[in-house]
Formats: structure tokens, sequence, C-alpha cells
């Protein structure tokens, strides 16, 4: 049961390696400065894909701020642009400080070669739970020690990944599952949204936020629906325990890739790069 359960987590996560990249060196997805022309496709999956017509993410704004632009991984489908432009504005009503955005991907998608399996084709951004300011750091929430939650832990963690989650464009949210155990211990009322909340190792100090495949993106390759209801039951308690760990490597030499194994792309991907 337990191993057909670590199975089941990795496949839902999608990941390959989490946050380790799967290309070592420079290439020409990360040597791409701009986007490649064309309509908008997100293309093949979240960790062996690319995106065409892809927009850059506008760093001048009130509303939230592009943490590392010096990475150039500022990228993304229109629709993943349009989420981040919206949450912020809703972060706004909700009187939150601005947003503080993490990576979303490369000009054309494609392998980075550090820091991510996935952010491939266009429907990924890592957001930090911290507020944007100048010279912001990432805190934790978590601390990883006692996994329990930091001295930074705030009500903005559970307003900002519910006002994320309430988006019907996102299909997962990953999440350490300290803040998913946190989550499901007090939230009252309405408890649906929790059920896009996956819990994955890390993620401590920001949330990975995966937009669904875009209705006129046919290549893209959906990840398989997530379980019914709010997922703070087995699955949850699964992600607790000490011993999983031994499943997580186990079920990346199985099902996964290690680092430096460059992931298949669909021949679609290699004509936006020629």
């Amino acid at each position: 049961m337990r191993r057909a359960l670590a199975i089941s987590c990795l496949a839902s996560a999608g990941f390959l390696l989490g946050s380790t990249g799967s290309a070592g060196v420079d290439s020409v997805w990360s040597r791409a400065q701009a986007p490649a022309i064309g309509p908008a496709l997100a293309i093949g999956t979240y960790t062996a894909g690319c995106v065409q017509g892809a927009k850059e993410l506008p760093t001048e704004e009130s509303r939230y701020s592009v943490m590392r632009p010096e990475r150039r991984r500022m990228f993304g489908h229109p629709r993943l642009i349009d989420f981040i432009s919206q949450l912020g504005a809703r972060m706004a009503e909700a009187q939150l400080r601005p947003l503080a955005v993490g990576d979303l991907g490369q000009a054309r998608g494609g392998p980075a070669p550090n820091g991510h399996a996935s952010h491939q084709n266009g429907l990924d951004v890592d957001l930090w739970f911290s507020p944007a300011a100048p010279g912001a750091e990432q805190h934790p929430m978590v601390d990883l020690e006692t996994q329990t939650p930091s001295a930074h832990w705030s009500e903005r963690v559970p307003t900002l990944l519910k006002l994320a989650a309430a988006d019907p464009r996102v299909a997962r949210i990953f999440v350490n599952a300290v803040i998913k155990r946190e989550l499901c211990d007090h939230t009252v009322g309405d408890r649906a949204w929790l059920g896009k909340l996956r819990p994955w190792w890390g993620h401590h100090e920001h949330f990975h936020v995966r937009l669904a495949c875009p209705e006129d993106s046919p290549q893209c390759q959906a990840q398989p629906p997530i379980p019914a209801g709010d997922g703070c039951g087995d699955e949850l308690a699964w992600w607790l325990n000490p011993e999983s760990a031994k499943d997580k490597e186990r079920g990346i030499e199985t099902y996964g890739k290690r680092v430096g194994a460059q992931p298949k792309l669909p021949e679609s991907c290699n004509k936006l790069v020629r």
C-alpha cells in the first residue's frame, strides 16, 4: 500500500526531480533570448516541453515584483502572465503586501541548465510566501527540524494560497506537507480548494503554481486529475512519514530521471530552436 501511494504521489506531482535541474550546462533553450513567433501554444509536458508565443512578465508593476530578473526566467504562456497579474490585483484587494514572483520559464521553455526540472511548457511559476520588497529574502514558513510552522508563518500564507487556488485555471499548487497539514487542521467552511494543494519535498519558502493545459494547445499533455476530496487523509500522512524519503529515491529511479538526463521533447519543440 505504501509503495503504491509513493508511486501515486510522484506521478501526481509530475516533477522529474522537484527543483533539481535536468540540464547541467547552457543549451539552445537557455540561450534563446526571445519567444518563438506564432500563436501561443503550450507544447508537451511540464517536465518535457516548450512554449510558442510566450510573453515576458512585465517587471514594472505595483502589484508584484520579479525577484530574480537576472535569471531571465520571466516568460510564460499568456495565460500564466494573466494569472500572475490578476493574483496580484486580488492580493491588493485583500490588503496584502505585493506578490514576490520567482521563476516562470525560459523564452521558449524547454529544459533549464539548473534550478528546475519542470517549468518547461510555459504554465509553471514559483511564488514566494514572503512579500515583495527591495532586497527581500525568501523566509521559510516551515521549521524543517521540528516539522512545524516557523516564526515567519502568518495569515498571509493561507490567504495567498486560497486566492491562488480559487483561480479555475490552476490545476495544482505544490507546497510543503507541513503547510498542507496546518491548513487542513485550521480551515473551516469551504475546504474544496485544499485539494489543489499537493505536498512536495522542499517548498517551505515558496509555492509552485501549475496551470492546466489551455484548450487551444492540443499538444499540451495534461497530468492525471487530482484525487477527489481535500487531500487531508492518508495521502498527507504518507508525506509526513519520515520513511517516505526512502520511497522518494526509489520512485525517482524507477519513474523519473536523474540529474544529467535530458528529457525527450516533442518534435515540434525541436523546430522552435532550429
